[in-house]
């Protein structure tokens, strides 16, 4: 795959990013340059400075591993940047082969799997894809994302409810956070599945009609997303302060189960009870709508 555009605008992103007393080098005179120069990262690299500009301007194809790690190091690039950096390199081989990707179209949970989601009696639990495609859930997690879920078009997907929808502003307090995740997580994916259609007519879509998400993807930052703590204001119980755990689901590689919590006898424990109760009266206890089926979602595109 040709993809030295995005070879260049990473690397290039990242050494702006390092100031020369981060790497213990003298700041001098006459500096033009935002961050690092490239000599300077390929003295840090222990590579020629032709050598480190040919990789800069995206022929990546062929670098060893330990180059990599070592302009990695040069950089001070985090895990999330670094696994970003060999996927690229993974991608621009002529023998990397194109990950298998699931169509949220056509891949329908196994019942065991809905069994599982919906054992999680205490917080909402759901299945996402790199593309953040909702493609599963637990009842409680259908009434967390109703939003996502009333948006037009299928199936549900948190990238363009929050860059699309106005009721993003209002559930994510801290919107621009929320937005920043999202697209670090959509930059991720596309590092490792350079070759997935879907997803890259959704960043097409959301780059078109969305200002903020253009700047943004821009950036090209990278994360690992695995735990941590949220706000949200849900349009029906208010604030909740939830933690999250992300757990990649070993027989679906691609996939993440994700199950948010709150702390024990607090507002927000409360405030999930509530909405559990909405659900079960807004949708009763029928597993199957806590998952749009395939034939529901070719309907409703």
């Amino acid at each position: 795959m040709d993809n030295r555009d995005e070879v260049r605008e990473f690397l290039t992103s990242r050494r702006a990013h390092v100031t020369p007393d981060q790497v213990g080098l003298p700041e001098g005179e006459n500096r033009r340059v935002k961050g690092l120069r490239r000599t300077e990262v390929a003295v840090l690299a222990g590579v020629s400075v032709e050598y480190y500009t040919k990789l800069e301007r995206g022929a990546i194809s062929g670098a060893s591993a330990v180059v990599l790690d070592s302009i990695a190091k040069a950089l001070l690039l985090d895990d999330a940047e670094r696994a970003h950096l060999f996927a690229l390199a993974h991608a621009a081989s002529p023998v990397g082969r194109p990950r298998k990707t699931r169509s949220a179209k056509s891949w329908t949970p196994h019942h065991s799997l809905q069994w599982v989601l919906e054992a999680v009696t205490e917080g909402p639990a759901f299945v996402r894809n790199g593309r953040m495609d909702i493609l599963a859930t637990n009842l409680l997690a259908r009434a967390f994302y109703k939003d996502t879920f009333e948006m037009p078009g299928q199936p549900p997907n948190i990238a363009r409810y929050t860059f699309l929808d106005e009721r993003a502003d209002e559930f994510y307090p801290d919107w621009d956070m929320f937005a920043e995740v999202t697209v670090a997580i959509l930059r991720t994916e596309a590092g490792r599945d350079p070759h997935n259609k879907e997803l890259h007519d959704l960043i097409g879509e959301l780059s078109t009609r969305s200002k903020e998400f253009r700047q943004l993807w821009g950036a090209h930052n990278v994360r690992h997303h695995g735990a941590g703590f949220k706000t949200f204001n849900h349009s029906v119980v208010g604030e909740l302060t939830l933690a999250y755990e992300g757990m990649a689901m070993e027989a679906e590689p691609g996939l993440t189960i994700t199950i948010y919590a709150a702390e024990p006898e607090s507002a927000s424990a409360e405030r999930l009870h509530l909405l559990a109760s909405w659900a079960a009266s807004e949708y009763g206890q029928n597993l199957e709508a806590s998952t749009p089926s395939s034939d529901e979602q070719a309907s409703q595109k």
